[in-house]
């Protein structure tokens, strides 16, 4: 009976509204900035460099460098989502899907941008002198004590919601993939992804931002340089698949070989679907790790935070899509992380499938690491500071109960609680967006002249 209702709910939220509402507000917001995300994007990579030591000024002004919230909101964003993601936008929507995923990274970026400026503009000092912000406080403190009932659902269903598709969602793939791939039992997964956790987690911020700032980049551009060995091997297929990509984004594709067929109205569907899962753009969680930021310009941290969805979705999740359809595996019938190991493995037979195992595992465990985050600070909006250690023993151990029960539900109310957290998060930026295009032109003007 829940499970049924959980489904209709699931239809409902991550119908046709939600995506047309997600892709309006981010149009709406790359409009209103005059496609300055796009514009700016070398500035923003400039600004990600210079932000790795900020000045001592800055430094007062947050717990982390920008460089490394950046770092934490991608830990929680690249994840399962760039490997099984992928691969199940092209298996349900066809070779179509990959660039319905770059249209929502174009928008998303806006959006992503707009986040982070009003979650630095609206961020709070809590009772043990740290930076918090986010969705829930520019709610409140943006559009006054009248919207606080949006900000309390917003921080519900963030809070909930970390527990399914940051947590043990995230150490269930974990578990399976080790077991699946190297004979690892699932139990043994669980005792030491517990135990990593736990290390990370209770230094806080600083500690999980520092861990991100290095095993983030490594884990990515180790995953490039793999995907980029596999397209050598085939680089006389990548323009027939970019073909393939900018054909049937617009005209239906037959079944061929395990592949079902697909309209275009999938190809849209699950690219935009899949690539959001991917680069949460509009979903509010990546600000809270922003907020946390040392700095004292908004639009500089927006200008950073933007290249989270570029990085996420154009680069890595564009990696993925082109080792599927280069390799010809998308047709054979597999789906989700399989049908990536299975394109891997048809180039590199002997390490492919090891290597999407291995960063199906890390690109986990630090979305583990990431999501720890949003949900304490969603958790200490509700409750108060006094909410941090209970929610991290209980974090700490969902971990563990992940890696050891079936999760067939869990995904689908995890799921359904993100679209639940994007709807009061798009309602703020849409009525705060003159904030945002108001700071927007005095830094411009200032920097321009």
């Amino acid at each position: 009976m829940i499970r049924e209702w959980v489904s209709s709910l699931n239809g409902i939220v991550w119908g046709p509204m939600m995506l047309v509402l997600i892709l309006g507000v981010g149009l709406y917001l790359q409009a209103g900035l005059k496609l300055m995300p796009l514009r700016c994007l070398g500035r923003g990579f400039r600004l990600l460099f210079q932000g790795r030591k900020p000045s001592k000024e800055e430094a007062a002004n947050g717990e982390v460098s920008p460089f490394n919230a950046l770092m934490t909101a991608l830990s929680a964003t690249v994840g399962t989502g760039n490997i099984a993601g992928v691969a199940t936008a092209v298996f349900l929507g066809g070779p179509g899907a990959l660039f319905w995923m770059w249209c929502t990274a174009l928008v998303g970026m806006a959006t992503k941008y707009a986040e982070a400026v009003l979650a630095v503009r609206y961020r709070e000092v809590d009772e043990l002198g740290n930076h918090v912000g986010g969705p829930m406080y520019y709610i409140r403190n943006g559009l006054g004590k009248n919207w606080s009932w949006l900000a309390f659902l917003f921080a519900l269903f963030g809070m909930l919601a970390g527990f399914g598709i940051g947590n043990t969602v995230q150490s269930n793939s974990v578990s399976q993939v080790l077991q699946s791939t190297f004979g690892i039992p699932t139990y043994a997964t669980g005792l030491v992804l517990m135990g990593l956790t736990a290390a990370v987690l209770l230094g806080g911020i600083q500690r999980i931002g520092a861990v991100a700032g290095k095993l983030v980049p490594a884990m990515a551009i180790g995953y490039i340089l793999a995907s980029l060995v596999v397209l050598g091997i085939n680089a006389d297929k990548i323009v027939p698949a970019l073909q393939m990509v900018f054909a049937h984004a617009f005209s239906p594709i037959a079944a061929q070989g395990g592949f079902a067929g697909a309209a275009v109205w999938a190809a849209l569907r699950y690219g935009v679907a899949r690539g959001i899962f991917s680069n949460e753009a509009g979903l509010g969680s990546a600000p809270i790790a922003h907020a946390a930021a040392r700095t004292r310009n908004p639009v500089k941290q927006g200008m950073v935070a933007m290249l989270g969805t570029f990085i996420d979705t154009i680069v890595i999740c564009t990696m993925t899509g082109l080792v599927i359809l280069t390799s010809g595996a998308w047709t054979g019938g597999e789906n989700g992380a399989a049908l990536t190991s299975a394109a891997f493995a048809s180039a590199l037979p002997s390490v492919g499938a090891e290597v999407v195992a291995v960063a199906l595992a890390i690109f986990a465990f630090t979305t583990i690491l990431g999501w720890s985050f949003y949900g304490e600070k969603c958790a200490e909006y509700l409750f108060g500071v006094k909410a941090i250690t209970p929610f991290r023993i209980l974090w700490i151990l969902g971990v563990l109960v992940g890696t050891l029960v079936k999760l067939n539900f869990a995904w689908l109310l995890a799921d359904t609680l993100n679209a639940l957290m994007a709807i009061p998060n798009l309602i703020a930026l849409t009525l705060l967006s003159p904030v945002v295009f108001r700071l927007t032109r005095e830094f411009m003007a200032k920097t321009d002249t």
